[in-house]
Formats: C-alpha cells, sequence, structure tokens
C-alpha cells in the first residue's frame, strides 16, 4: 500500500485543523494499517470503501483475522475493551465502529483510555460522519495519542473531482477508456458516487475493448440522453426545441427540477468564470478550480455570447432556483422558460 502524508488542508479543505494535527493525514486510497485509524468526512461511499481495503489488506496479510463490529451510538459501557481483549490463539484483530459521530459519553471516556494504551496486534477503525460530537476524542487521536492515522473522506464536490475518480477507476483495472466516455459517465452520474463508480465496473466488466463514448451510450443511453446536463448543453448550443424535448424527457422519467436547474447553473457559471479569461486550458483550469477540459468545453460554449447575455442568465437562473424549490406555483414551466432565456443567448 502506497503512503503519502498530507495535510488536512490539502485533503479535506480544514486549513484550521492543520498546525494542531499531528498524525499522518491520507486520502481515502492511501489507507494503511495503523494501531487506531480514524476514517472521516462526508463521503460515506469513500470511507466504506477505505475501511473494505484496510479489511482486505490485514486479511490477505493474515487470513486469521479477527473482525468485530460495534455501534458508538448505542455503546454498551466495557464493550470496547471486551473485544479488545487477548484472544486464546492471538488471531490479530480489526475493531470497526461506526457512528462515531453520535457516540455516547462512556464511549469517548473508554475510547480515549483505550487510545492512552492500544492492544497488540490490534487495529481500531474510527468512523466519524462529521460534526462536532465527539470532539474530545477527535482532538486526543489527531493530537498524537494512539499512534494513529487519519483517512480524510471529503466529498467530491466538484465535477473535476468525480472525474478524477472516474479516471481512477479505470487505471486502477489497466483498463482504456476514452476522455468522452468518461465526460459522459460523470454527467450521467454525478449526484451518486457509488453508482458513478457501479457503472464504471459494469463497463469494464462487459466489454473487453477500449470503452468509448458509444460504449457509454449504448449501455447508459436513457440515463444520459435525460440528464440534466444535456438539456443544458443543447439549450447554450442555442437548439431551443431540442433542449425543450430533452427536457420534458427528463422530467418524464422521473427526473427532479432542483438539480436540472443545478446543472444549468453549473455550466453558466463555468462560462461567466472564463469570459474573457486570457490563458492555456491547463493554466486556467488550476485557478479556477476546474478540469482542462471543462476550460475547453467552456471555451466552445462561450461562442456567440455576450457579457451582458450572460448576466441576463444569472438573473433568469436564479429566478427559476428559487421557483422550483417552492417560490413558484409551475416548476415546469418556470424551468422551460430558462430554457428559452439560455438558448437565446440571454437576448
Amino acid at each position: 500500500m502506497t503512503v503519502r502524508t498530507t495535510t488536512a488542508a490539502g485533503r479535506s479543505g480544514a486549513s484550521t485543523r492543520a498546525k494542531t494535527v499531528a498524525i499522518p493525514q491520507l486520502a481515502w486510497n492511501q489507507v494503511r494499517p495503523a494501531p487506531v485509524v480514524l476514517v472521516s468526512g462526508t463521503e460515506s461511499f469513500l470511507a466504506e470503501r477505505a475501511i473494505r481495503q484496510l479489511r482486505d489488506f490485514l486479511k490477505g496479510e493474515d487470513p486469521s483475522l479477527e473482525v468485530s463490529d460495534i455501534e458508538a451510538d448505542g455503546y454498551v459501557p466495557g464493550e470496547l475493551l471486551t473485544v479488545a481483549s487477548p484472544s486464546l490463539f492471538g488471531e490479530p484483530r480489526m475493531i470497526r465502529v461506526a457512528s462515531v459521530e453520535r457516540c455516547t459519553d462512556s464511549f469517548i471516556a473508554e475510547a480515549i483510555e483505550y487510545l492512552q494504551n492500544p492492544a497488540d496486534d490490534t487495529y481500531l477503525v474510527l468512523r466519524h460522519g462529521g460534526g462536532v460530537r465527539g470532539k474530545k476524542l477527535l482532538d486526543a487521536l489527531r493530537g498524537g495519542l494512539g499512534g494513529g492515522i487519519e483517512v480524510v473522506c471529503a466529498e467530491l464536490k466538484k465535477d473535476a473531482e468525480k472525474y478524477d475518480f472516474a479516471v481512477a477507476e479505470f487505471r486502477a483495472a489497466g483498463r482504456k477508456v476514452a476522455p468522452g466516455a468518461l465526460r459522459a459517465l460523470v454527467s450521467a452520474f454525478s449526484d451518486d458516487l457509488a453508482e458513478l463508480s457501479a457503472a464504471c465496473q459494469q463497463l469494464m466488466s462487459d466489454s473487453s475493448t477500449e470503452i468509448t463514448e458509444a460504449t457509454v451510450d449504448r449501455y447508459y443511453s436513457g440515463r444520459v440522453e435525460a440528464n440534466a446536463f444535456k438539456v443544458a448543453d443543447a439549450a447554450i448550443a442555442g437548439r431551443h426545441g431540442e433542449a425543450l424535448i430533452t427536457l420534458r424527457h427528463a422530467l418524464s422519467s422521473g427526473a427532479d427540477p432542483v438539480p436540472i436547474v443545478a446543472a444549468f447553473a453549473s455550466k453558466i457559471r463555468t462560462m461567466a468564470k472564463l469570459y474573457g479569461a486570457r490563458g492555456g486550458s491547463a493554466q486556467l483550469a488550476q485557478q479556477f478550480g476546474l478540469a482542462p477540459w471543462q476550460v475547453d468545453r467552456a471555451r466552445r460554449d462561450l461562442q456567440g455570447w455576450t457579457e451582458g447575455g450572460l448576466a441576463a442568465c444569472i438573473e433568469a437562473l436564479a429566478e427559476t432556483d428559487a421557483n422550483v424549490k417552492g417560490g413558484g406555483r409551475d416548476p415546469v414551466f418556470s424551468i422551460e422558460r430558462l430554457v428559452g432565456v439560455i438558448a437565446g443567448r440571454g437576448q
């Protein structure tokens, strides 16, 4: 397992903690054995995968590994000490503790006591999903008590982060995938990382050749075609009729108006950021927190647009966003009107 220590600021954005953390902070895919492993962050899918990878690694090292589970929100006093006690045959132990963000006071007290003298050949894994509950325990662990590490599983919010995640999925399997296929996958499954991962695994399982955009369309055509970003792409390109048809198909397939408006907002915001910006794709991507392909796409989308047109669309987006979130009586009409404004480039 590759180990690269990073700061909290680099992985989770919590720059205020970086100066006080005395233990290694690793990305989810850099998990490694340690007497205590804190798996923190709101991205449950990555956290579960990190814990599973650690278990599989420890099982590979010693198949006799004994795995125990504790629910911190329903903790029974003495439970941690009991499961951490040496077994008759001395097998290594992995103790997985869930819901530490909702833990009881007795768990906090006993866990801190355990950190002062961790059991031999035992790996205590604490899953904390965020919040201030258990802060005393987290501060003790991050301060170095117990000789642990922290695996940060922050939510992947940016499309660039999800794109990189999909790239890593195919790279880990040694499979080739076209950039267009990756973009289509990220667009189709941007709302759920678990679904994005499952789609990647499905494509690799069923296709023995390079995975192209045509492959993605063949497997997920309904999902991709009805995707909110397809509606936005057609409207931004000025194809009003196509955008309305795609929108109605998406809505009839059960799509919610709120994420559709969010897709429009994401693309229009990116275009506004890059309007008038000069520099190479890589330079601008780093400057604005985007992937290079997003910069290239936004530049193509900006052809024929004016600054005033972008401003008008941003105003229409704000109004539509309020309407679909309860401020208007007809969310569908509001989105259709927005499509018309964007297809007309704000004119």
